[in-house]
C-alpha cells in the first residue's frame, strides 16, 4: 500500500506582532532582527484561543480538502509542545470537537521535529492495517511559552496551526523514505524547566520565570545547520533519489540563515524552497505543516512532484521524509 497526504489546511491567527511592536517591548530592531533571522513579523493567539482551537481550525480545512468526514477519522494525533493541559491530550478535545467518534487519539512530542515524527507514525500505521485515514495536525501557541523581557527569544516565535490527512494513495505516490534522530545530551540547549516532575510549579518557578522557553541560541544554530542537510541527505538516499530531483523543499522556519545553509548543501536554488518565516516566525510543530500548506494553496505542489520535509527542534531531535505529491 501507498501512504500519502490526502488533504491539507492551515490556521493562523488574527493578531500580528510585527517587529516594529517588539522594538517597543524589548532592546532591539526591524533591521537586526530581519538580518538574523530573516522574521517581519509572526501571528499571535487571542486571550481565549489554545492550542486545540488553532488545530481545529486547520483541521475542518484538511478534512475538507481530503474530501472526507470527521466520522471517517481513525487516528487523530497533534503533534505541539504548547497543549491545552498537561491532560486530556490536545487530540482528545480535537477529536470531541470534530465529532470524530470513531477515532484514536493522542499528543506527539517532539518539539519543531514533531510534525515529521508524527508523518512516521501515521503512515506507518496505516501501511500496517490499522487504520484507514489519520489526521496529523501540528499545532502550537508559542506565545504563552515566550518571554517577552527576553530579546533573543522573543523575536523567534509565533502561533498557528497546519493539518493534514493521511491515506492510501496510487502506486508510485507518497511517502519514500524517513530519516527520525534524537540527541538527549543536548536536551538542556532548548527546554521548559519548570512544570514536570522536575521541578513542579511552585510561587517560587513562577517568579523565576522558569515556565518560559529557553534557548541556547548559537549551540542550536549550530546543531541545525549540520543536521538539516545531513538528514536530507540521508532520507534522500533511503528514497533512491538525488539532489536535483527535488522539486520543493519544505523546511522547518526557523531562521532563514539555516534555511540558506540547507539550501547550499543541496545544491538547490532559492525558488525550489517553501519559505514564510517572514510572516509567522517560528512555529515549532506546525511550521513545516503550514509552510506545506501554503505550497498548495499556492500551487507550488503538483501531481508527481518530490518534495523533502526537514526540521530539528528540542530534544535535541530532527527528522526528514521524501514523498511524491
Amino acid at each position: 500500500m501507498s501512504v500519502g497526504i490526502i488533504g491539507t489546511g492551515k490556521y493562523v491567527p488574527e493578531k500580528v506582532l510585527t517587529n516594529q511592536d517588539l522594538e517597543r517591548i524589548v532592546e532591539t530592531n526591524d533591521e537586526w532582527i530581519v538580518t538574523r533571522t530573516g522574521i517581519r513579523e509572526r501571528r499571535i493567539a487571542a486571550d481565549d484561543q489554545a492550542t486545540s482551537d488553532l488545530a481545529y481550525e486547520a483541521s475542518v480545512k484538511a478534512l475538507e480538502s481530503a474530501g472526507i468526514t470527521a466520522e471517517q477519522l481513525d487516528l487523530v494525533i497533534v503533534a505541539t509542545i504548547t497543549p491545552d493541559m498537561f491532560f486530556p491530550s490536545t487530540a482528545s478535545l480535537l477529536q470531541d470537537r470534530l465529532g470524530a467518534s470513531r477515532a484514536a487519539a493522542f499528543d506527539l512530542s517532539a518539539a519543531c521535529s514533531g510534525f515529521i515524527y508524527g508523518l512516521a507514525t501515521a503512515s506507518s500505521m496505516i501501511q500496517a492495517g490499522l487504520y484507514k485515514h489519520v489526521l496529523l495536525v501540528g499545532a502550537e501557541c508559542l506565545s504563552r511559552i515566550t518571554d517577552y523581557t527576553d530579546r533573543n527569544t522573543c523575536i523567534l516565535f509565533g502561533d498557528g496551526a497546519g493539518a493534514v490527512v493521511l491515506g492510501e494513495v496510487p502506486e508510485g505516490r507518497g511517502f519514500r523514505s524517513f530519516e527520525l534522530g534524537s540527541d538527549g545530551s543536548g536536551g538542556q540547549l532548548l527546554k521548559i524547566p519548570g512544570g514536570g516532575s522536575r521541578l513542579p510549579s511552585t510561587a517560587d518557578s513562577v517568579e523565576a520565570k522558569q515556565h518560559y522557553l529557553k534557548m541556547a541560541g548559537n549551540d542550536v544554530f549550530k546543531f541545525a545547520v549540520r543536521v538539516m542537510g545531513a538528514s536530507a541527505e540521508q532520507a534522500l538516499s533511503k528514497a533512491g533519489f538525488g539532489k536535483s530531483d527535488i522539486d520543493l523543499l519544505i523546511p522547518h522556519q526557523a531562521n532563514i540563515r539555516i534555511i540558506q545553509s540547507a539550501l547550499s548543501r543541496l545544491e538547490l536554488p532559492e525558488e525550489r524552497a517553501m519559505v514564510n518565516l517572514d510572516r509567522y516566525g517560528n512555529v515549532s510543530a506546525a511550521s513545516i505543516p503550514l509552510a506545506l500548506a501554503e505550497a498548495v494553496e499556492q500551487g507550488k505542489v503538483s501531481e508527481g512532484d518530490k518534495l523533502l520535509l526537514v526540521g530539528f527542534g528540542g530534544g535535541l531531535t530532527w527528522g526528514a521524509s521524501v514523498l511524491v505529491w
